[in-house]
């Protein structure tokens, strides 16, 4: 019987302890399919592979040349994070690690441009000249952001993410979450950089109660209880400092951002952040964003005046599950920060039977896998017409039917897609308190979800990073 050649690389993947030993077993196994020999190669329908070299032949020629000057007249002709196609989600699906060396060569070529011309030794251009157009370049190339989604308790997936991403310098400072991606980061946004690593092990995520207060929501699978709100709370008190989104932003100079949805009608939903919403204290809008409609009940905000003292934020004001309306509030963003690139952490229970890999490419079976997508949700909304004056007799079933369809007719979708598995897990544990054991193999998975996004994730980011 012959083996597999690839098998055992395979296996080398699959107990990978770490990204290193991720990425050398990845590049091993692209030797022994040939991917390599693709990554060398400049040729691919997807790309303007010939713009792209002749660009980076131009780049090396001035550097070489000392000409800093023209230099800075190529640059100023545009970066574009997808020049050519070079961002095309096909050219990230072939090989396991990384897409073509020209990409990656092309972008290292603009970085190490950019961070010659803002070096003292390039005195030839005027201090003012270099920062009017690093404004410029910046403004106009924009930015990326992570966005975390609802999750319920399987939240520890996104730290999982966070945890790769901020082992390789790759955490962007532009971070939103709602219900539980809020907890992840208000978490990462209120703490420095020195104080993140404890809170990656999940002996210091998890927690015992001696008196569960907790109630039995549905529970056809085992005994799992789902958390009080009053130990939600504590448990928040417990991992994130006491700040206002102003102070984390002074501490850690990332940009913290949570979505919340009125209890009431006709009422906006809010994203809070330093910029919106400054004074307001986080725990509270992270416990709103976690209030999920009909089971926990709505939230009030508080806020510092100008006093130091802790006051009512809008008054008589109530809020609930940021999903409900906003899970990835992408435009949003864009307005306030400028973002252009969206790296989505997707854990959602809702949406994760629906949620797509974009890196799956154009091919028949992703098209057939959308429609399906796209028929399926046409279904729920017409069934969910149907059923709507029924349901208006039980409020409570009737709530949670319109906060499932809110949630599931948003789109989820970002340039890149970390997307927790499915997991043959009991329904009861989606607002439960996990066990140790739990929150382990959920952080495991997020981290080796985004393990195959991480050479994507870096050569998307970095010139923005620059």
């Amino acid at each position: 019987m012959m083996l597999n050649p690839l098998f055992g690389t395979e296996t080398e993947l699959a107990k990978a302890k770490d990204y290193f030993e991720w990425s050398e077993a990845a590049q091993k196994l692209d030797s022994k399919s040939g991917k390599a020999n693709w990554r060398e190669r400049d040729a691919s329908e997807h790309y303007g592979y010939k713009s792209i070299r002749r660009r980076l032949e131009t780049l090396n020629e001035l550097r070489a040349a000392g000409d800093n000057e023209g230099l800075l007249y190529t640059l100023n002709e545009g970066i574009h994070g997808n020049m050519d196609g070079m961002a095309n989600d096909s050219l990230w699906a072939e090989a396991r690690f990384g897409t073509k060396q020209l990409i990656h060569d092309y972008v290292d070529a603009i970085a190490d441009a950019l961070v010659h011309l803002a070096s003292p030794e390039v005195d030839e251009i005027p201090v003012e000249e270099k920062r009017d157009f690093f404004r410029r370049a910046y403004h106009c190339y924009g930015c990326s952001a992570l966005l975390m989604s609802g999750s319920g308790a399987f939240l520890f997936f996104h730290a999982g993410v966070v945890k790769a991403l901020w082992s390789e310098g790759l955490l962007p400072n532009i971070i939103s979450g709602s219900s539980g991606g809020s907890v992840i980061g208000a978490l990462v946004c209120t703490h420095t950089n020195d104080e993140l690593a404890p809170y990656f092990d999940p002996d210091k995520l998890a927690r015992e109660y001696e008196n569960d207060e907790g109630q039995t929501l549905f529970n056809p699978f085992g005994a799992s209880k789902r958390m009080s709100q009053v130990q939600v709370r504590e448990r928040l008190e417990e991992i994130i400092p006491d700040l206002t989104f102003q102070e984390a932003y002074e501490l850690t100079g990332r940009h913290l951002n949570i979505s919340i949805a009125p209890a009431e009608k006709h009422q906006n939903g809010r994203l809070m952040n330093a910029i919106t919403s400054p004074n307001v204290f986080i725990r509270d809008a992270v416990l709103a964003s976690c209030a999920v409609p009909g089971i926990y009940e709505p939230v009030a905000l508080h806020a510092k005046d100008h006093e130091g003292n802790r006051v009512p934020y809008l008054p008589g004001r109530k809020w609930v599950d940021g999903s409900v309306t906003h899970d990835l509030p992408s435009k949003r963003l864009s307005r306030l920060y400028g973002v252009n690139h969206h790296i989505v952490s997707q854990a959602n229970p809702l949406i994760t039977p629906f949620a797509s890999d974009v890196t799956q490419g154009p091919g028949p079976l992703s098209a057939i896998r959308r429609a399906s997508v796209s028929t399926l949700k046409a279904w729920l909304n017409v069934n969910m017409q149907l059923w709507d004056k029924p349901l208006q007799l039980v409020p409570q079933l009737h709530s949670l039917a319109n906060m499932t369809m809110s949630v599931i007719n948003q789109d989820y979708s970002g340039d890149i897609n970390i997307i927790r598995p499915m997991m043959m897990w009991s329904p009861s544990k989606i607002l439960s308190n996990l066990s140790l054991e739990d929150i382990s193999e959920l952080m495991d998975l997020g981290e080796r979800a985004t393990w195959p996004k991480i050479e994507m994730v870096r050569a998307q980011t970095k010139i923005s990073l620059t």
